[in-house]
């Protein structure tokens, strides 16, 4: 199952590999030197938040019915530059599916979030098998942004959802995955979101997973969700989606 995850996808393969990697930090965020075009506005430079400020927002099990959340270790942490894509404007959106803030976040949190199988006492074992093999994985994370990075990371993902619709190849580590489409979602959450289907190739044959990104003020969060069901994964996590919006707000 291991080796099956890392060649179905290099965006998701983190989920089911126990692989989640965090946001690149900014060294030089708000240092000195002049601001961007983009962060000199009227009104003062939404300031971020850290760590630990975002681990206290992130979603946990308390927060959901019939979830198991999990935070990650700093073990499983893999940095942007380790997911690479042949096309540069799809590289948030492989970001966005592999626990790594989009952009240049100030902090990230993150956690693996599983849905719980359904217990059925009269299954077959090789049902029952099928059935957890069949559970859908969310990779969630927060990013904190100072000025208008939020803004600017949110943009930069819808337009990989459009720039890369027909799809670019992904590296994460030394794996190397197909997406052969990505095709738009709707979705509501946050003050701005958007959402779409990924579909991948998984030794020959197509493999779905879901991403949800919204951004809440200066925060942005990612849902990247996937499962080895046939055919993948069918709809958004809303219900994920949902508890971490309410609580981000």
């Amino acid at each position: 199952m291991r080796s099956a995850a890392v060649a179905a996808t290099a965006v998701s393969f983190a989920l089911l590999v126990t692989a989640c990697g965090g946001g690149e930090k900014s060294d030089d965020k708000g240092k000195g030197g002049a601001p961007s075009a983009s962060a000199t506005t009227a009104a003062p430079a939404a300031e971020a938040l850290s760590a630990a400020e975002l681990d206290k927002v992130i979603v946990e099990k308390a927060d959901l019915k019939g979830y198991q959340v999990q935070k990650a270790g700093a073990e499983d942490v893999v940095t942007a530059d380790k997911v690479t894509t042949d096309k540069a404007a799809c590289a948030p959106i492989a970001h966005a599916m592999s626990f790594i803030s989009p952009g240049s976040p100030a902090a990230s949190a993150e956690r693996k979030v599983l849905a719980e199988p359904k217990k059925d006492a009269s299954a077959k074992p090789e049902d029952a098998l099928a059935g957890a093999l069949g559970v859908e994985v969310t990779a969630v994370t927060l990013g904190s942004y100072e000025g208008q990075g939020a803004q600017d990371a949110f943009a930069s993902v819808k337009k990989a959802g459009t720039e890369c619709a027909g799809g670019f190849s992904v590296v994460h580590l030394k794996e190397s995955t197909k997406v052969s489409k990505v095709v738009p979602e709707s979705v509501t959450a946050g003050e701005e979101a958007v959402a779409f289907t990924v579909t991948s190739d998984l030794e020959g044959e197509a493999f779905t997973s879901k991403l949800v990104v919204f951004r809440k003020g200066n925060t942005l969060a990612s849902f990247s969700t996937i499962s080895f069901a046939p055919g993948g994964v069918a709809a958004l996590p809303q219900a994920l989606v949902d508890a971490q919006a309410a609580k981000l707000s």
